[in-house]
């Protein structure tokens, strides 16, 4: 090695040195209020309605991994689990399983969106609960930490995370560039909901947000996922992991740019020019979005959430049989209709769905992943009748997704019915019975009626919870599930 070499790499390696120093300590008012609201969550109390919210969004998304280990993503998950084997450090679902911290995040998450029945956010085009309460959970499981402090890290993860996809454009920025909101909605709120659990500082929560901003990927190719599994990876499985991931890095010492959201090349500059980045710390700790996310009633796509309820309607003022309907028109807003139209998944299918509902005057879990039933008979007959027509009138209404539905009986009769707001949305909240009955009955089948109990009554109580680890020990299943 000459001298000239000697000199040029101790040139670089000094600029290498000094540049991110000189570049970590330019931080702008959004980045200063967010990591600081950030870093003081786990002492920050939640407002009783917030803290419900949180309790009911964690239950569901249990619920959804416990009832996603019996569907082929999960069965995928299982196999993968068994042969990659990791440190028994956290629980994976409906399992005898254990692994990572990271693995097991990633895999609940999997688990967590394995079909259609976790919860949405509307506005910013996400899935929180799915990547958020499994990051937490990983998080907490092998850190150990009260369910109060859990509970605070979950309601911090669903701020942030939606709040980025909102800042970025939501419905329009996934239309203009194609990338997946879900996913980076994903990664962004579990790092925040991580890094709470592992109770980061506000120097290290803004490395944090480094991290998962380089992490935060995903692009519309998963719509022709067939078996809903890259959907669970894309959603939930890998921004889950992925904020695990930063929170260990920083909390063992990795340091980053200290404000990835301004200055050059910042996250907003590279993926959108025209986004607002104060709407990260818009109405925070005012607004918590736990409270503005939607648990669904139905296990099935969130388009076709608006036609159950509008058939479950019609029925309820005019009471009719599958035998008596000549025709349905369903009307929906283009993008969304075009995400339910005719698909092969039985969950996400609108006509299948509907002609279930029209046959057993209820979708069922089991019937929205029956996918041997979609050639039923009974079932063919229904779907012909089922006329699906996008309507650009309902697509200025967006991001709410409003359904007209048009029933046509033998007699001539033209029932209809709008539905503005699914139950189940914050304009028509479940309650927290049906919710409770939504998780029994999802979790039932797979860990019996007494652990499924046992592990709602847990839930329901984290709040005074000495150890969220309980809540991790009753998601075991002893009989290891199907792999």
């Amino acid at each position: 090695m000459n001298r000239r070499t000697l000199l040029t790499r101790g040139s670089l390696a000094l600029g290498t040195l000094l540049l991110p120093a000189r570049l970590r300590a330019e931080v702008g008012p959004v980045m200063a209020r967010l990591s600081a609201y950030m870093a003081a969550a786990k002492d920050r109390a939640l407002p009783a309605a917030a803290l419900a919210e949180t309790i009911h969004h964690t239950l569901d998304t249990l619920a959804a991994m416990v009832s996603g280990a019996e569907l082929v993503p999960g069965r995928a998950v299982l196999k993968f689990a068994r042969e990659n084997p990791g440190p028994a450090v956290a629980t994976i679902a409906a399992s005898n399983l254990k692994t990572s911290a990271m693995d097991a995040a990633l895999l609940n998450g999997i688990l967590a969106h394995s079909d259609e029945t976790d919860d949405s956010h509307g506005e910013s085009q996400s899935h929180p609960g799915a990547a958020v309460v499994p990051a937490a959970l990983a998080m907490a499981e092998a850190l150990g930490i009260s369910g109060r402090h859990f509970l605070r890290a979950v309601a911090l993860g669903y701020d942030v995370g939606p709040r980025l996809t909102m800042a970025l454009g939501a419905v329009t920025f996934r239309n203009e560039t194609r990338r997946s909101t879900h996913s980076i909605a994903g990664t962004f709120g579990a790092a925040a909901a991580a890094g709470c659990v592992a109770s980061l500082n506000d120097t290290q929560m803004r490395w944090l947000l480094d991290y998962a901003s380089q992490s935060a990927s995903g692009y519309a190719v998963w719509e022709r996922d067939t078996d809903h599994i890259e959907k669970g990876f894309v959603f939930a499985g890998g921004p889950a992991r992925n904020g695990v991931t930063a929170a260990m890095f920083v909390r063992s010492g990795f340091t980053g740019v200290d404000d990835v959201f301004s200055g050059p090349d910042n996250y907003f500059q590279v993926n959108a020019p025209t986004g607002s980045p104060e709407k990260l710390v818009e109405a925070l700790g005012e607004r918590y979005e736990v409270v503005r996310t939607d648990i669904k009633k139905w296990s099935v796509g969130t388009p076709i959430q608006a036609p159950l309820d509008a058939i479950a309607n019609l029925r309820a003022r005019r009471p009719f049989t599958a035998e008596q309907v000549t025709n349905v028109v369903v009307r929906l807003a283009p993008t969304v209709g075009a995400v339910v139209n005719n698909r092969d998944i039985p969950d996400i299918s609108l006509q299948y769905m509907v002609a279930v509902m029209l046959l057993d005057g209820t979708a069922s879990f089991a019937a929205a992943h029956d996918t041997a039933r979609m050639n039923d008979a009974a079932v063919r007959r229904e779907r012909a009748k089922i006329q699906y027509v996008p309507d650009p009138d309902l697509a200025r209404l967006l991001p709410v997704r409003v359904a007209v539905v048009e029933v046509t009986l033998t007699d001539g009769t033209t029932l209809s019915d709008r539905v503005e707001a699914v139950r189940g949305t914050v304009r028509n909240p479940m309650t927290r019975e049906e919710i409770v009955d939504k998780a029994r009955d999802l979790m039932a089948p797979v860990l019996g009626a007494p652990q499924a109990r046992q592990l709602i009554d847990a839930v329901l109580a984290l709040d005074a919870a000495p150890d969220v680890r309980r809540v991790a020990g009753l998601l075991h299943n002893p009989r290891g599930g199907r792999a």
